[in-house]
């Protein structure tokens, strides 16, 4: 049966570590706040969600970069993540650490969970100080208004 753990643990002033996961394995990811990384991330899902077939998002970790890319068939979700030595890097030249395929309702959920997850955590403010942006409510938003729009689409398929 198809699994999905995602975590954004704030580790440190602008700095986040994600951790993710399947029933098969899991990669621990590190990004910056020296760009919009979480938002990234969850527009991408949005994206993916409203029908895109590919749709990418990156962790800058200074200089190494990590790279989300999803492909969507169906409702059928390839995720590779790639280790890159830095962020203008080909995809050929990163490592893949971890992939899964998984149905875009868990993948959806699973990002929704997370995010919802750590706003109960920290609440917004603390997350501004700890994160040094603000919580990205406006992409959380999209996503699950996306998810609750096609949900019934994907199980009539």
């Amino acid at each position: 049966m198809p699994h999905l753990r995602l975590a954004w643990i704030l580790s440190g002033h602008g700095w986040a570590d994600c951790v993710v996961g399947d029933h098969q394995s899991e990669a621990e990811v590190t990004a910056s706040y020296i760009t919009t990384a979480p938002e990234d991330l969850l527009t991408a899902v949005t994206r993916l969600v409203g029908g895109e077939s590919e749709c990418r998002a990156q962790f800058e970790a200074e200089p190494t970069a990590f790279r989300w890319i999803f492909y969507r068939q169906g409702t059928d979700v390839w995720i590779r993540l790639l280790e890159l030595p830095h962020g203008n890097a080909h995809d050929k030249t990163g490592t893949e650490i971890w992939s899964t395929q998984q149905d875009i309702d868990i993948v959806a959920r699973a990002v929704i969970r997370c995010f919802d997850e750590v706003v109960r955590e920290h609440g917004e403010s603390a997350y501004r100080g700890k994160w040094g942006e603000h919580f990205p409510r406006a992409e959380l938003e999209a996503l699950r208004s996306a998810w609750r729009d096609h949900r019934d689409d994907w199980a009539a398929a």
